[in-house]
């Protein structure tokens, strides 16, 4: 019961999620119960607001993620925060002889993976509850590690990222997305952080909004990781917000509320931006 209530105080918009998946909520059901982060509009100006429309492009997300990671068949990946196993259920359908680790801290969303995912073409599916920054896997044992929209919540990037680098064979590429501020959001965190992270707190949980570009980069070089792909797709993210506010995600919760639109706010700014970061194992 306490893991549960910490998990509560973590990830309270789990919480709503799960309280609308046993509700029935259909709405909800489409867009966030396999996966659990914005979508990827091609083209955003052709977002129509639909439920559907925006589970296509929640899909749209993890592949364009995929496809940068160059993913090939016979490969063995590991998806830290994994979810409800979105990214894996993609990869599955589209890719065969894939050994696939989710992996996630919440055994409440390792039940709703386990349930749903299951593999096809010669793949196999494990999904392990554990810390991304204690990771419980042998050195150089992956071909790729990916983080979608959840290394916010991480205890450390730094640590992540050490670990990432240890399970990954030369050659592996950890892939993410991240929300990232620029520089001059920074400037000014410790005058609106009194105000703007209580919110974001109340919405989202533990988050680390403060990790900019150049933060990444730097991490990349202590922790000996070579820089592949730095990607800027936050106009591509947006049509997410109206999704958001369709479904009133936040419900009668007005801190909730106001924290979606802070992000939305900011983002629509680009003071803080939605990015997609590659990194390479040396040979």
């Amino acid at each position: 019961m306490e893991s549960d209530k910490n998990l509560s105080t973590l990830l309270p918009y789990f919480d709503v999620l799960l309280e609308d998946f046993a509700e029935g909520n259909t709405d909800v059901i489409e867009c966030f119960g396999l996966h659990v982060h914005w979508g990827y509009w091609e083209n955003p100006g052709l977002a129509d607001g639909s439920t559907a429309d925006f589970a296509q492009a929640a899909e749209n997300l993890v592949r364009k993620m995929s496809d940068l990671a160059e993913t090939k068949n016979g490969m063995k990946i590991l998806d830290c925060g994994c979810g409800f196993g979105g990214n894996i259920s993609s990869l599955n359908q589209r890719f065969s002889n894939i050994e696939f680790v989710g992996l996630n801290i919440d055994p409440r969303q390792l039940d709703r993976a386990k349930s749903q995912v299951k593999a096809t073409h010669n793949n196999q599916i494990e999904f392990v509850e554990g810390d991304a920054c204690q990771l419980p896997f042998s050195d150089a044992s992956f071909d790729l590690v990916f983080a979608v929209e959840c290394i916010f919540h991480f205890p450390s990037r730094e640590k992540f990222f050490q670990e990432a680098r240890r399970v990954l064979k030369p050659g592996g590429k950890l892939v993410l997305s991240d929300f990232v501020p620029r520089e001059v959001v920074l400037s000014t965190w410790s005058f609106t952080s009194p105000f703007s992270q209580p919110l974001v707190t109340h919405a989202y949980g533990q988050v680390d909004a403060t990790y900019s570009l150049s933060k990444y980069r730097d991490l990349a070089k202590s922790t000996g990781f070579q820089i592949g792909n730095e990607i800027d797709i936050t106009q591509n993210t947006i049509p997410t917000y109206q999704v958001i506010r369709k479904l009133q995600f936040a419900g009668d919760n007005k801190k909730a509320a106001l924290g979606n639109w802070l992000i939305e706010i900011i983002s629509r700014l680009t003071l803080i931006r939605y990015l997609i970061l590659s990194y390479v194992k040396p040979f």
